[in-house]
């Protein structure tokens, strides 16, 4: 693997595990208010808001459920394996 293509497999790795700590934290209503939290909230609903309202538009978002990082994880998983088949 060449440098560019550790960096790129490591950003999103590190994404995914920030979208990780945020479902985690999302059960603990204490941890919700905290500025970890806040911080983890800031770098990962850029990438979960425009998911969220998609999978709203097609229906598959209305329920208790949120699948936008379910989503998010596909998405990143195609996006790393294209850039990095690319490279």
């Amino acid at each position: 693997m060449t440098i560019i293509q550790t960096s790129i497999d490591r950003l999103v790795s590190l994404i995914e595990l920030l979208i990780m700590a945020r479902i985690i934290m999302s059960y603990i209503p204490s941890l919700r208010t905290s500025r970890f939290y806040e911080i983890i909230f800031q770098f990962t609903e850029p990438i979960l808001y425009p998911l969220r309202e998609l999978l709203f538009k097609i229906g598959l978002n209305k329920g208790m459920i949120d699948f936008s990082p379910i989503a998010a994880f596909l998405l990143l998983s195609i996006i790393r394996n294209l850039i990095l088949s690319i490279l």
